[in-house]
């Protein structure tokens, strides 16, 4: 499909603008998609457009050139309205943010110097809002669940006869989580407010890891923190890729997304790491040169697991910054949703690694919180795209929850997910959870009995995530006054192909891991 050039001539695209471009599908098929130019530059007197794919990821955004734009559907960014007027007065402006401050500082000092006549002047009460946790983040809607009935109520049901086999678990114990279910797979439960606590709203545009102050006055310095980005400073900078390419090892990687590298290197056609202490240099002679000096063949820290040729490494934020604040910079070209912090002081940060003669090669990683009130058990994961669809990115999640099993606690991501993240830890929930339910033997001729109890403390997996797991793959069914988990002749099967395919697992032998006690500060 051509489009004529004069049509381009005449016409000025300017930031803002949407028109449907020309790209690839997995097909490799011609497709037209609407698209937002974000910026416009021009190399050898040639303008080329960066565009966002409307309803596509940001991972796709891309330079393009004149010649892929659909200049007939041009639709130009929105004018902005006009002065509004103040009390009906026109031409009077609208006041702005700061006199409105002043304006009020000012009546704050008229009434703190007025007399009081012997009154007290009531205090402001700072309030907190309720969050509220989702069982099914990003989940279809579920088979609608009744509300559940009393143990008393409960009897035995009988198998369904389309059913290979069938698990019943006891409601007596759970009546609690199940009752809180409703139509949509979601459920709320009220969190107590942690004192001294603030965190940061994300982007997901819930409040499950936020806790705001009414005034909006900045915290004092944090000792923990998330890593989930504030959308509210995003600009058009931090939209768009910055890096072209980087070199990493024998990989060379395309980044996904902006990460805030040092303005100069940015111009670079390539980005050199080390891939061993992940210093960046600017050209592969000063690497060379760099690689003469650098004494690691592995990640700073300590080696908790080793099998065959994977090994975790755990690494201390504040003992290892310079190394911490490198991986996010590596981190952050793949991950859209969490933000950068320099601090990592409270952050554990594991890194798995492959082994070879050379020495052990960066997979991937996943961070936590040295202390999380949350129970997130994983702050950022990431599989490095060379690694991707080979396994890896379960392991890092199954060794995160070895993790949380030696500490005797459940665990659960932080939230939001990406779309990758998501689709990963729900691939791994079904699958462990599945394998509990399909191990279970009949007790006495009955059908196993099992509660959502017994499930997250066998897998360490947060009681929220086990229920919205189950609601996904609706196994959950309400039968002559009891609850049952019906496991189908596809499910079973789809799982016993799924299981004949994961060939990477975690053997907790060769876990070497003793948790410290993050609350004593002198550990830090």
């Amino acid at each position: 499909m051509t489009k004529m050039a004069d049509n381009r001539s005449s016409v000025e695209i300017v930031e803002g603008c949407r028109l449907p471009v020309l790209r690839k599908n997995q097909e490799h098929e011609d497709e037209w998609p609407l698209a937002e130019i974000l910026s416009v530059k021009e190399v050898s007197s040639r303008k080329l457009f960066y565009v966002h794919y409307i309803d596509f990821n940001k991972r796709l955004d891309e330079w393009v050139t004149g010649d892929r734009l659909d200049m007939k559907k041009l639709q130009f960014p929105k004018k902005e309205a006009k002065t509004p007027t103040k009390n009906g007065l026109p031409g009077s402006r609208p006041s702005s943010p700061e006199r409105e401050v002043r304006k009020s500082l000012d009546l704050n000092l008229q009434t703190a110097t007025a007399p009081s006549r012997g009154k007290t002047l009531p205090t402001p009460v700072q309030k907190r809002k309720v969050e509220t946790v989702p069982l099914a983040t990003q989940v279809p809607p579920a088979t609608p669940v009744p509300s559940l009935p009393s143990s008393a109520e409960a009897s035995q049901a009988s198998v369904f006869p389309a059913v290979r086999e069938t698990t019943t678990f006891k409601a007596r114990e759970d009546h609690e989580q199940i009752s809180s279910l409703t139509t949509n797979g979601t459920a709320r439960r009220l969190i107590p407010p942690q004192p001294g606590r603030k965190r940061k709203a994300n982007c997901g545009g819930t409040d499950e890891d936020s806790q705001d102050s009414s005034d909006g006055i900045p915290t004092a310095p944090r000792m923990t923190g998330s890593l989930v980005s504030d959308r509210s400073h995003d600009d058009i900078v931090t939209r768009m890729k910055n890096i072209e390419c980087i070199e990493l090892g024998r990989h060379r990687l395309k980044p996904w997304y902006f990460s805030p590298y040092p303005q100069e290197l940015t111009a670079l056609p390539i980005l050199y790491l080390c891939e061993f202490c992940l210093k960046y240099l600017k050209s592969l002679k000063c690497l060379q040169r760099h690689l003469t000096k650098c004494n690691l063949r592995h990640p700073p820290g300590n080696e908790i697991y080793r099998k065959g040729t994977i090994s975790f490494f755990e690494i201390d934020g504040r003992k290892n910054k310079t190394y911490s604040q490198n991986l996010c910079l590596l981190a952050k070209c793949f991950l859209d949703h969490k933000t950068l912090y320099y601090d990592t002081d409270p952050f554990l940060f594991y890194v798995m690694t492959e082994y070879d003669s050379k020495g052990f090669h960066i997979v991937g990683y996943f961070s936590k919180e040295k202390e999380s009130t949350e129970d997130y058990n994983v702050a950022c994961i990431l599989t490095l795209p060379p690694y991707q669809r080979r396994g890896y990115g379960k392991l890092l999640i199954e060794f995160s929850y070895e993790l949380s099993k030696v500490e005797g606690k459940t665990g659960t991501p932080e939230k939001p997910l990406s779309d990758l993240g998501l689709l990963s830890y729900r691939s791994y929930w079904s699958q462990t959870i599945l394998e509990i339910l399909m191990d279970l033997k009949p007790d006495n001729g009955e059908r196993p009995q099992i509660t959502i109890n017994e499930i997250s403390e066998i897998t360490s997996v947060k009681k929220e995530d086990v229920i919205s797991t189950l609601q996904y793959l609706n196994l959950i069914n309400y039968y002559k006054g009891q609850y049952i988990l019906t496991l189908s002749e596809d499910i079973v099967e789809g799982h016993e192909r799924a299981m004949q395919k994961r060939h990477l697992r975690i053997d907790p032998k060769c876990l070497h891991f003793t948790p410290k006690d993050w609350s004593k500060r002198g550990k830090w």
